[in-house]
């Protein structure tokens, strides 16, 4: 073997060496936060997520899907106490699934996680004037349930105000 096949392994291996121990100190501690998210999977199985998240920030990955102007309101109140907590319109939610372009308010509200934010942002513009606005891409939306304002919530409707995702960002990039 010649001296410049064998500097070339030394080199190979040294570079080999190299890239396992940054990939070991990589793998060291916990991930960053702005890479971790519960998927909604997860969130919806096992009871209220007000009662097992309580407020604490936290980034859900899902299928958006949002009703505007096909969107009907069950329960037609004349007012609202805390009205972008408490309305059910316009339909915002998360869903496990991608869902279909012909899908129903009713599944939306069975399937899905509601999410609501005090502005009416951050929320994707919509695509189509009409029907449901649909992503092709998971997104990642960071919040807390159990909002201070859900008190303020009608009786009747505190329930859901609690388990309603109070939107602060979305990343429409799955990590």
């Amino acid at each position: 073997m010649s001296r410049e096949v064998r500097w070339g392994l030394l080199a190979v291996a040294g570079l080999g060496a190299f890239v396992f121990a940054m990939l070991l100190v990589g793998s060291m501690g916990t991930p960053r936060q702005e890479v971790t998210f519960v998927a909604v999977d997860d969130v919806l199985a096992g009871g209220s997520p007000a009662d097992r998240y309580g407020g604490t920030e936290m980034r859900i990955a899902g299928w958006y899907a949002e009703l505007a102007g096909d969107c009907v309101e069950t329960d037609p109140r004349p007012a609202y106490r805390v009205p972008w907590l408490e309305r059910e319109c316009p339909l915002r939610v998360l869903l496990p699934y991608q869902p279909p372009r012909t899908v129903t308010q009713q599944r939306l509200l069975a399937d899905g996680l509601r999410l609501s934010a005090p502005t009416g942002q951050p929320f994707p513009a919509r695509a189509q004037p009409g029907g449901p606005n649909l992503r092709l891409q998971q997104l990642v939306y960071l919040g807390h349930f159990a909002d201070p304002a859900a008190g303020e919530c009608a009786a009747d409707l505190r329930d859901r105000c609690r388990n309603t995702f109070v939107v602060t960002d979305y990343d429409g990039l799955m990590r």
